[in-house]
């Protein structure tokens, strides 16, 4: 989702190839042989694997809205990487916790939760995380919060994270977001070409 939110904030289009990641394309794997989505093949050749990489690549083509303001791009590295690093494991355990019988759901749940009191903290001042604008910050970790309030919708409404959950429902709610979560029919060879955005 990131990636795609940073291609739709650039105002870039790619041509896009939906992939099932139970039968992926050996024309996927002859370009990225680790077989994970998402992939950007460059019209140089060069290949980005990394959805951070590939919004923050985005991003760096052309920026209309700002997102990379330089007077919190810092701030931002910083957050998004203490999202990928410790908060994403913590995401994982919490929504597949049958795989990882060493804590109770509820567990990993807390321990994630010590990042959401971070970004509640953020959002009480601001209406974004890092100011009164989104920055990269904000689309970079939004698919990752949604995702684990998506674990149980009712828990996470119930906790007390006022702000986050006002941010998260401002994003869910976003134009942008909204064409990010357009589904596609997988693609096989042979296929017209699609375009994202169209």
């Amino acid at each position: 989702m990131r990636a795609r939110l940073g291609i739709l904030f650039a105002e870039l289009q790619v041509e896009l190839r939906e992939i099932v990641l139970r039968d992926k394309p050996a024309q996927m794997l002859a370009i990225s042989p680790k077989g994970t989505v998402p992939v950007l093949q460059l019209c140089d050749g060069r290949v980005i694997e990394e959805s951070r990489e590939i919004m923050e690549w985005a991003l760096a083509q052309q920026d209309p809205q700002g997102l990379l303001d330089a007077g919190v791009l810092q701030q931002a590295s910083a957050l998004i990487e203490q999202n990928d690093n410790e908060f994403k494991q913590w995401l994982d355990r919490y929504k597949y916790a049958d795989r990882y019988p060493e804590m109770t759901q509820l567990e990993y749940r807390q321990r994630g939760e010590v990042f959401l009191q971070q970004l509640e903290a953020l959002l009480t001042r601001n209406p974004f995380l890092l100011g009164d604008q989104a920055s990269v910050a904000d689309i970079g970790i939004m698919p990752f919060v949604r995702q684990f309030a998506h674990v149980d919708r009712d828990v996470f409404y119930r906790l007390p994270y006022p702000n986050l959950q006002r941010w998260l429902d401002y994003w869910l709610q976003h134009p942008l977001f909204v064409q990010a979560m357009l589904k596609f029919q997988p693609w096989q060879e042979g296929d017209a070409v699609v375009l994202f955005p169209a």
